[in-house]
């Protein structure tokens, strides 16, 4: 069995509803990542996620080699909703984004990051989905705030269009592969980021909450 390979690589305390397998075409274990989770490891592991109209944050401390990726979408509401600017609404989504962003960024940290040393790429918020509207360039927006708020190192980025996109991740080395997918042969991207869509709606975010 393929799983085998795992054997003695236990990934850090709190990542182990993450499904994590031996990638026998790239040679290294994997962690794959769906809406809504996020993974950080201090050993040579790949992340890898296929992103519509969500965005990934891959972020890694460029000394130590500890890093990880998250896949987060901010919440859609009713473009009512939003036009009279809701502070509850607007809040919300916000707090959605800024968790998926700390959340990653504090575990990095306790595991032996530094601030200073992390380096960042974004990736994805495509327009893959008509019904999400413009649910894309709202991540887009969001996190390059985000990032700029924070006054974090932004490296590179490959946002918007209308395709999805796969990337693999390499924390330890911070190579990033990514392939926009131009033919899909199925709809799982995109019926896995409308569940996901609808499951954050207009949903209010508490203190504990436990977004991942």
């Amino acid at each position: 069995m393929i799983e085998t390979n795992l054997i003695g690589t236990a990934p850090i305390a709190g990542f182990e509803a993450i499904k994590r397998y031996w990638d026998p075409e790239n040679q290294i274990i994997t962690a794959k990542l769906l809406p809504g989770e996020y993974y950080v490891t201090n050993t040579n592991e790949m992340i890898t996620t296929v992103l519509g109209s969500c965005v990934s944050a891959c972020i890694r401390d460029v000394v130590s080699g500890i890093g990880g990726m998250n896949h987060f979408m901010l919440p859609e509401t009713t473009r009512s909703r939003l036009m009279t600017r809701d502070e509850a609404v607007v809040g919300n989504a916000t707090r959605y984004g800024n968790y998926a962003m700390e959340h990653l960024i504090n575990i990095i940290l306790q595991h032996g990051g530094k601030r200073k040393n992390l380096e960042v790429k974004l990736f994805g918020g495509g327009k893959v989905i008509a019904t999400l509207g413009d649910v894309g360039a709202r991540n887009i927006q969001f996190v390059l705030d985000y990032v700029d708020t924070e006054a974090l190192s932004l490296v590179s980025h490959d946002l918007g269009d209308i395709y999805p996109r796969k990337v693999n991740f390499y924390p330890q080395t911070g190579k990033v592969r990514m392939k926009k997918i131009k033919v899909l042969h199925n709809e799982t991207i995109v019926l896995r980021e409308k569940q996901y869509s609808l499951s954050l709606k207009d949903k209010p975010v508490e203190g504990s909450v436990e977004l991942f």
